[in-house]
Order: C-alpha cells, then structure tokens, then sequence
C-alpha cells in the first residue's frame, strides 16, 4: 500500500481546479470591465470551452502513447508560460480584447488534455494506494465541489484586491505547483500501449468504437450530456432570471448557488467514505430523483424562499453521490490498454452541449416564458436520467467487476 500518490493526486487536484475556477472569473471580468461589452464576455467564455472540449477528445492517443502523468505535466508547465501572458501584457499595458483571444483559446486546448490526463490517472493511483475506485473518484468529487465554493470565493476576492489581470499570475503558479506535485509524488506509470503501435487516428477511432459497442456507455454519455446542457441553462440563465425578475439582487444568486455546493460537498464526502458499499442503482435513481427535478419546480411555484434554499439544499447533497459512482462505473468498464482514448472522449462528449446551455435556457424563455420553462427543463431532466433504467444494458450499472478487472 503507497498513500503518497492518492495525496499527490489530490493536491494536484486542488491546486488544478482552484486555478481553473479562478481563471473563469477573472478572464470575463477583466473582458467585461475593459471592453464594458456582454457579448465580447460571452465570446470569450466561448473560445476557451470549444477549444477545450475539441483538445480534450483528440488527447486520448496521446495519453495512452506518452502516459498521463507526462502529458498532465507538459500541459501543465505550459499552461505556466500562457497564463502567464496575461498578467504580464496587463502590466505593461498591453492588454486588449485582440491579444487575449488567441491566449484564451490556448488555455482551453491545454487545459483538455491536461484534465483528461489527471482523470486518466485514477485507475492506477487506485490500484498504487490499495483503495476502492470510489475513493478515488470521490476524492475528485469533493475537490471539485470546494473549487467551486470555497476557490471560486477566494478568487472573487482576490480579482476585487489586485485586479484580474495580476490575480491571473496566481493561476499560472497553481498549474507549475500541480505539475511539481505530479512529478514528485506520482510514480510513472506502467506503459498501456504496446510497441507496434496504430496510426494516431486508428487508434482515436478504437476509443471512439470501443465506447459505441458498449451500450452501457453510450446510454451514460448521452444522459450526463443532456443533464449537463440542462444544469448549464439553469445556472447560466434560469437561475439568474428567476433572481433578478423576483426583486433579488446578485447576493441571493450567490447564496443560492453557495447552499447547493455546500450540501454537494457533504454528499460527495460521503460518497467518498462509504461508497464501495453502496448499492450503486438504486443509488443513482434515488439521487436524480431528489437532485434533478425538485430543484426546478421550486423556482416554478410561489412557496417562500427557506423552502428553495432547504430544497438546494438537499438537492446538493443529493447530487455530491451522482459522480463519484457515474466516474467508477466508466472507468471499470474500460481496459487499461483504452484508458486514456476512451476516458478522454467520455469526458468531451459530455461536456460538449455545455456551451450551449445559455442560449437553449433563453430561448426557451424567450418562447415560453420563465414559469414554463421550469417546468419543462426540470422534467427533460427527469426523462433524461431515468429513461435509461428501461435500457436492459443499465441492469449492468449496478455490478461491480473483481479487483482485477476494475484496476
């Protein structure tokens, strides 16, 4: 048993996602204070995702060529120096919309594959540190989830102390420190790819066909992509709306968003403790219950605020149980020899309705109105995660391969 690459992998982890959630506060605000344009903000928030999706699906070869921990720190350590370019041109005044466009689209296509790498990595950090898949995952879960309270806070305070454009030095640091812990204390990794090896593309095309044969797969890709395009209209548009159109301000909005990441936190801390031992199905389905559609129809009926704060609330924690076991179930169903092909497009398929999350949400107020459209997002999501139960495929979900097989 070696502890010391699970924690290597858990502060890397922090430190990633921390810079990560920093720099997705600092680079609209510095484009919306600098330009005072809305769509300019959009565009740029724009230009790192795509990138970062299209990279992150075309890195899986490269994973399973060169192995995750190198590319995770070659990534990583060039993150530093593009980062970096933006404090630097602040600095000196040459900080414009025209410059920081082609460093943001650099960001996304770095950040893509660097991700995928750190998610590539946890079967083996499992298998060094003796520990159940969901510790692992679950650890993940709940760093990920204090990135986006506690660090997406202290990220907001540090751009109001020393501006955007400096406080982004400190994401730069954050990606060198990741790539240092990632070096130190996470071992190379055993090789997963053969000598004679395919071509680049016949080998993105095994991933690809590898997830498309097994029916269990594809039906988790296309639930969580429509679930996160959902999840995107309602933190990006629906919520916001509801907050502003009910005589809100901008702190409700926050404390709204504050007290579901908080009862995630909890569940996915949980999760984390206990997880190898629950019953993964019955699991799932109870926690999209409460998690999905609740959340919606809340904001749809008129009930006073403690009962939406108490129903986010629950929600969250419900929701803190969902990836932990979604991350186990896909990563053991995926020969180590495929890990980093097909964990890479699994992560970029699902995140690719994202961007557009925004645009569905006001569209469909647009047409339908905010009362409506509540309703209507919250039952798709209802569809969305329980029409899969019907799929003979999903009794599989619940089964948990020997050891072997999972690592």
């Amino acid at each position: 048993m070696n502890r010391r690459p699970f924690l290597a992998f858990a502060v890397a982890e922090t430190l990633s996602i921390s810079g990560t959630r920093l720099s997705t506060i600092a680079i609209p605000w510095l484009v919306l204070t600098s330009t005072g344009s809305p769509v300019l903000t959009g565009i740029v928030a724009m230009a790192e995702m795509l990138p970062y999706v299209v990279a992150k699906a075309l890195s899986g070869p490269l994973i399973d060529r060169i192995g995750p921990k190198r590319l995770a720190i070659g990534c990583d350590l060039a993150s530093v120096l593009v980062v970096g370019l933006v404090p630097l041109l602040a600095l000196i005044g040459w900080i414009g919309f025209e410059l920081l466009l082609p460093i943001v689209v650099a960001m996304g296509m770095l950040r893509g594959p660097s991700d995928a790498a750190k998610h590539a990595m946890v079967p083996e950090i499992a298998r060094l540190a003796a520990v159940p898949l969901e510790r692992v995952t679950g650890v993940a879960g709940v760093i990920d989830r204090l990135a986006s309270t506690v660090g997406a806070a202290a990220a907001g305070g540090l751009i109001a102390l020393i501006g955007p454009g400096l406080a982004l030095a400190l994401n730069a640091a954050t990606f060198g420190l990741a790539a240092l812990v990632v070096v130190v204390g996470i071992p190379a990794f055993r090789a997963t790819q053969p000598e004679t090896r395919a071509s680049y593309f016949t080998e993105l095309r095994e991933g690809f066909d590898f997830i498309r044969r097994d029916a269990l797969l594809v039906g988790i890709v296309i639930m969580i992509s429509t679930t996160n395009l959902l999840d995107a209209a309602y933190s990006v548009v629906l919520l916001p709306v509801w907050t502003q159109s009910s005589g809100h301000d901008a702190a409700l909005l926050g404390l709204l968003f504050a007290v579901m990441s908080a009862g995630a936190i909890a569940g996915a801390a949980i999760a984390t403790a206990t997880g190898e031992r629950l019953p993964r199905l019955t699991v799932y389905t109870v926690a999209f219950l409460i998690a999905g559609l609740p959340r919606f129809a809340i904001f749809a009926i008129d009930v006073p605020l403690i009962a939406a704060l108490v129903t986010l609330a629950i929600a969250g924690f419900a929701a803190g149980f969902i990836n932990p076991i979604l991350s186990a179930v896909i990563i053991e169903r995926i020969p180590s020899a495929m890990i980093g092909r097909a964990t890479a497009l699994i992560g970029a398929f699902t995140w690719a309705l994202i961007p557009f999350g925004g645009l569905v949400g006001g569209a469909l107020i647009a047409l339908f109105g905010l009362g409506p459209t509540l309703w209507l997002t919250g039952l798709l999501y209802f569809a969305a995660t329980l029409l899969p139960l019907a799929r003979r495929s999903f009794r599989s979900f619940g089964s948990r391969p020997s050891e072997a097989q999972s690592v």
